[in-house]
């Protein structure tokens, strides 16, 4: 098994670059629905939440308010470590039982928005990054998102900077210019990947 961590800041692309990796053959576990899934109604994750944070990050169906808890934690750091206290081990665990469940030849793609910003890079074999200028990312959380400038640049500047993300690079994937020239990048990332597996393992990964 190769273990990939792949991240980029919001706005960056991940999407993409996972269902590209996922369409030649890797199996993709995605941290952000890993996190969603865990504070699902009834959960664990979600009755810590609340005692955490209050009956006001829950609507009125007693699903999680994710508006109204991102405006508590993007605004305060303190508030987001005390989320990320929580959310850290669940996703985790969840994690790592998908990993398991991939099988031992596999090529397992970690999609982690926060790599950097948690120092996870050691725990990865691998780690490829999603890269794109601060003026592209704030484009599209405008444009295609909806957000105002002004939450698109606090979302922004509660990630690391884009430095911090290619410090911990080991492969780059340059997505600053238009969707047609992200598909040859992943698939020659997607070869140096299959590369390092059969390097490891000694056989190409199924």
């Amino acid at each position: 098994m190769l273990k990939v961590g792949l991240t980029g800041g919001i706005g960056a692309g991940k999407s993409e670059v996972s269902r590209l990796l996922a369409s030649y053959g890797a199996v993709v576990v995605d941290a952000d629905k890993i996190a969603r899934e865990v504070v699902e109604p009834g959960t664990p994750g979600l009755a810590a939440v609340a005692a955490e944070f209050g009956p006001e990050v829950l609507a009125a169906d007693g699903s999680l308010d994710r508006p109204a808890l991102g405006a508590v934690v993007f605004a305060d750091p303190g508030r987001r470590a005390a989320l990320n206290a929580i959310m850290h081990p669940l996703v985790g665990a969840r994690s790592a039982e998908l990993e398991a469940a991939a099988g031992p030849d596999a090529i397992v793609v970690h999609d982690v928005p926060l790599l950097a910003e948690n120092g996870l890079a050691p725990l990865y074999e691998a780690v490829v990054v999603i890269d794109a200028a601060p003026r592209t990312q704030l484009d599209r959380l405008v444009r295609l998102r909806g957000m105002t400038p002004d939450d698109a640049r606090a979302r922004m500047s509660a990630q690391a900077t884009r430095e911090e993300r290619l410090a911990v690079a080991d492969l780059v994937i340059d997505n600053d210019g238009p969707l047609d020239a992200l598909e040859p990048q992943v698939r020659e990332v997607w070869a140096k990947l299959v590369e390092r597996a059969e390097g490891a393992s000694g056989h190409r990964p199924e």
